[in-house]
């Protein structure tokens, strides 16, 4: 089914929907009155929560002030603008009730019973719990108020028609709380609790239909994330080492581990917010998403493998020897720096596509303001677009075993593109 011809039976499908949905098409009801205090434990609990759920990455957009929403979010059908969370009263959500956020949260609709649009992903929130949901109200309702517009979204017809969206949950949204499965034990249960809920994975790792719905049968199967290739946490993972718990824990907690490289790009504020989160919740994620990479068994790469078994000469090599070696190996290499990962053991070289290798190359790797960590300089502008095609498939063929890319060029131009219009 096509993009058009789907469009076509979800507009039907609207109709039908808008028959029987019960969403509230009225004007709001008066001011919800703010509750005036609220337990220091219950915001001290939803400030763990909201790490977790990463709020602050998409309510906060660059230079602003937290929460107070703005952030573009680029989907296939236009861009939406993140909602301010502050307990502003004019831009706010001040007005808003306990049950009003806890409809947002578990049925995808505004305070006035208007539909909410999936980037803000309420088809993993309804999986969290309404002690869960109301311990995150308690923690944004006590943030600093911040008057702050968020701009109009921006989406293409008849996506921008919101009555749509009933059609859209009618067919994919699986409205639902988390039930644990006693077949496996509690950590593991609390691991994809925290997995399919609220850290809400499978909205960057799972690839997406026509109309931008999860592909729920390829759960964790790898997608698409600002332009990076989320990759994939199931079966098919494209690391050349297995994960262990360990390592998963430490990657998640700090953005870094040795046989398998940083976290850069989106991943790059969840491992950040995950720092702040305590250390049971964070083992419980690792332990899960090792139980879906479980059907994939690995041996360790030899040396030989991870070399590709490439010519060392060209183009390539010598823009490499010239650009990266001193820090990667190579004829010219100083001693290695800090959280220095070996080329061939990287996602971004084994990925499918080259899309993350392109964006590390052009924008380098830099630790959270205030923070030590790994860092690389970005190359943008210090070589030519031919020059970063030819170095992406001298790294791609040299240091991995991997079949070669066939459009370095195209997705090089696309990300390019993509950051010009940003």
């Amino acid at each position: 089914m096509n993009t058009r011809s789907s469009l076509l039976g979800l507009a039907v499908a609207a109709a039908v929907a808008a028959i029987l949905s019960d969403a509230r098409w009225d004007a709001p009801a008066d001011a919800a009155t703010r509750e005036p205090m609220f337990d220091r434990q219950t915001v001290a609990k939803g400030a763990q929560l909201a790490a977790i759920g990463n709020c602050a990455a998409c309510h906060t957009q660059p230079g602003g002030k937290p929460y107070a929403g703005g952030r573009p979010l680029k989907t296939m059908f236009g861009t939406i603008y993140s909602t301010n969370i502050t307990p502003d009263v004019e831009t706010g959500i001040v007005a808003w009730s306990q049950g009003d956020f806890l409809r947002a949260m578990h049925d995808g609709t505004d305070r006035a019973g208007r539909n909410l649009y999936p980037a803000f992903p309420y088809d993993h929130f309804t999986r969290v719990t309404d002690d869960d949901v109301n311990a995150i109200y308690a923690f944004v309702m006590t943030r600093d108020p911040v008057h702050a517009v968020v701009p109009p979204n921006r989406l293409t017809f008849p996506m921008n028609l919101r009555p749509l969206l009933s059609a859209w949950k009618m067919l994919f949204f699986d409205r639902g709380v988390y039930r644990p499965d006693p077949t496996h034990g509690a950590q593991w249960n609390r691991g994809a609790y925290l997995v399919d809920g609220l850290g809400h994975c499978g909205a960057c790792h799972t690839p997406r239909n026509s109309l931008g719905a999860e592909e729920k049968r390829q759960d964790l199967g790898g997608g698409e994330a600002e332009g990076w290739h989320a990759t994939a946490l199931d079966a098919s993972s494209p690391t050349p080492l297995p994960w262990t718990a360990e390592q998963m824990f430490k990657y998640l907690r700090q953005g870094w581990d040795d046989s398998h490289g940083t976290a850069a790009g989106p991943m790059k504020p969840v491992s950040h917010d995950l720092s702040e989160v305590n250390e049971e919740d964070v083992r419980a994620i690792a332990a899960y998403l090792m139980w879906t990479m479980k059907q994939r068994h690995l041996r360790p790469a030899s040396p030989a493998e991870t070399l590709g078994g490439a010519a060392q000469t060209g183009e390539g090599a010598v823009i490499f020897e010239g650009a990266c070696a001193s820090c990667h190996g190579g004829s010219s290499a100083s001693t290695p720096s800090t959280h220095t990962v070996p080329l061939g053991l990287t996602t971004s070289l084994n990925a499918p596509d080259p899309r993350n290798a392109i964006h590390i190359v052009l924008e380098g790797i830099w630790p959270e303001s205030g923070e030590s960590g790994a860092w690389m300089p970005g190359f943008e502008g210090a070589l030519s677009a031919d020059q970063l095609a030819t170095l992406l498939a001298y790294l791609r063929a040299h240091f991995t075993s991997q079949p070669t890319w066939s459009d370095i060029a195209s997705h090089l131009r696309e990300t390019m593109q993509r950051k010009d219009r940003q």
